[in-house]
Formats: C-alpha cells, structure tokens, sequence
C-alpha cells in the first residue's frame, strides 16, 4: 500500500512566470538564456506564417555541431592544454552521456570553467578546473559543445565523433491559438489566456495532439484554452541535440526582430528543454531527476517587445532564478 500510495502522489513542479520588455536596462532575458547552459532541444511557433524567412532560416541550420566523446577520463579536463586550447578561448560546455543522474555519477563543465560533479545519489559537488579531482578519473561518453574547430583533433585518440542537430520544419493549418494580452499574464476573464494555460497549449502543440476535445480520443482530450483565434497558418520548428546558450541567444534576438516590419501574428514562442539528468539547471543551481527532470524556459514575444518569460522545474529543484 505504501508503494501504492507513493505512484499515486503528485511530484512537485515549479512554475515562474514574469512580464518585462526587451528594451528595459533591467531586463533579465540574456542573462537567463546564458546561464541555462545544457540545452537539448529548442522550439519556436509562429502564428500567422507559412514560410520561414532567410535570415532565421540560416540561424536554424547553422546552431551545430555538437561531439560525442568516448571513453574520456575526466582528468584530461583539468590539464592546461584543454583549458588553454578550449576554456579559455571561448565558451566550452560538456555532459555526460547516458548517465542517470539519481543512479549514476554525473558530470558537466561549465563554461565558466567549472565542473560539476553528481556521484551516486545524494552527493553534490564542485570542482574548479584548477583542481584536480583524481577520484573521480573514470572513463565517461561525453558529449561537447564547443566553437573552437580543434575539437575532432584534440580528441581523436577517443573515438570522438561529431554530431548535426536533428531540425524538424512543418507548418500546422488552421490552428486554434489562445487570445493573449501583454499586460495580462495572469489572463483576464472571456478577454485573454493566462501565462500557465498557453504553456499547457504549446506542449500539446509540439506534441501534436489533438485540440479538438473529442470524446472517442483516448490519447487526450486537451482543447484549446478560451478565448481563442484560429490562425491559416502557422510555422512550427524543433531542434534537438546540443545547443548552445549562445546561439539561443540569437535565435531570441531574431525572433524580436520579426516584429520589425508589420505583421499579422500578435506574438511569437520560443522554448528551451535542458537535459533531464544535467546536474544543473541555472547556473550552478542544482538539478535532481526523481519523477521527471525538467528544467525548462519559455518567451512569448510580442509585437510590441514585451514579453512573458516562464521557468519550471521538477520535484527535487529550488525555485528557478
């Protein structure tokens, strides 16, 4: 019964929803895209559209490449010719690879220089990369992220293969959108939708479900939250592997700039996934797994360059930044 009782509990999630504009000087959204540092995959919807222009179009192709790395003994991420070669020349991020973070030992660099160490279950530890952490020297499969073009030679004696992210491109017709209004994020009653109630309706988006409630659907009966508009059209993009703080960044930034010229959509999504079992969320903000092991980040952008900016965590994390 205590098994029982403990499947049927609901795990703890954490929800921050905040309101702002890209022009504020007290802004927080680059320095929240920058400090999320291990990104697995990254979504953008666009109302209102059926062809996606050049310049975001380039931005997407253009977010790889990534690196596996195997059979990697940690201790070569604390010489100086790793840290000469890598760190301290630019932004160097690494995980490891099929680890489970509440079962085994987890590390991730940062690009700070940091390493970030998850032994076992329990223990949470960090390292400056001017130290050298000799017991925990076992040989890992990490992926890499990292501008620097010596990356395949530096690691060629380790089997290291280099990896595109996989992009996925489609459009959605005739979609029923949730009614928003920038200055409403908690929405306002038969006006506009809420800040947690279009999180709902993008997940089912990217999902492809079904929005339409019908009652033989045995998948979901999610419908599209009210007041809602119907757009033609709209462009839906994913991108999935390793990517960058960096060129998230400028994927956000070119997504502001949709606005420069009129257009027929209010507003604009992008949303960010980390990997479930990276040791951190923000910044050296520790990260558990325990019943779901999201960490995740949201903007809608709105024509008017406000925006609404949503951050969730999972049962074991503190509350996001």
């Amino acid at each position: 019964m205590a098994t029982l009782r403990r499947l049927r509990e609901v795990p703890r999630h954490l929800l921050v929803c905040e309101k702002s504009n890209f022009g504020h000087d007290k802004s927080r959204h680059r320095h929240l895209v920058e400090t999320h540092y291990h990104n697995y995959r990254v979504s953008f919807l666009i109302p209102e559209c059926g062809i996606l222009s050049k310049e975001l179009k380039n931005l997407v192709m253009e977010t790889g490449p990534y690196y596996f790395v195997k059979n990697l003994p940690l201790h070569e991420l604390i010489t100086h010719e790793f840290i000469n070669t890598f760190v301290k020349k630019g932004s160097c991020y690494a995980l490891t690879y099929h680890t489970n973070i509440d079962e085994d030992n987890t590390v991730a660099l940062l690009p700070n220089g940091k390493l970030i160490l998850s032994l076992d279950k329990d223990t949470y530890e960090e390292t400056g990369l001017q130290g050298r952490p000799s017991q925990y020297s076992g040989r890992k499969i990490m992926k890499f992220s990292a501008e620097e073009s010596r990356m395949m030679s530096y690691f060629a004696s380790y089997g290291i293969q280099e990896r595109q992210p996989r992009v996925a491109l489609s459009t959605a017709s005739e979609l029923q959108c949730p009614v928003l209004r920038s200055g409403e994020l908690g929405g306002a009653p038969e006006a506009a939708c809420s800040a947690p109630e279009l999180l709902d309706w993008l997940g089912a988006v990217f999902s492809n479900a079904q929005l339409n409630n019908e009652p033989n659907n045995f998948v979901s009966t999610y419908c599209c939250p009210q007041p809602s508009t119907v757009v033609a059209k709209a462009y839906l993009c994913t991108i999935t592997g390793f990517i960058v703080p960096e060129k998230i960044r400028l994927l956000l930034e070119q997504l502001c700039r949709y606005f420069d010229e009129p257009k027929l959509a209010p507003w604009v999504t992008l949303s960010v996934q980390g990997f479930a079992d990276s040791p951190v969320s923000w910044r050296e903000n520790e990260h558990g797994f325990r019943k779901g092991g999201e960490h995740l980040y949201n903007f809608v952008i709105f024509n008017n360059q406000d925006y609404w900016l949503q951050m969730a965590v999972g049962a074991n994390d503190d509350c996001p930044p």
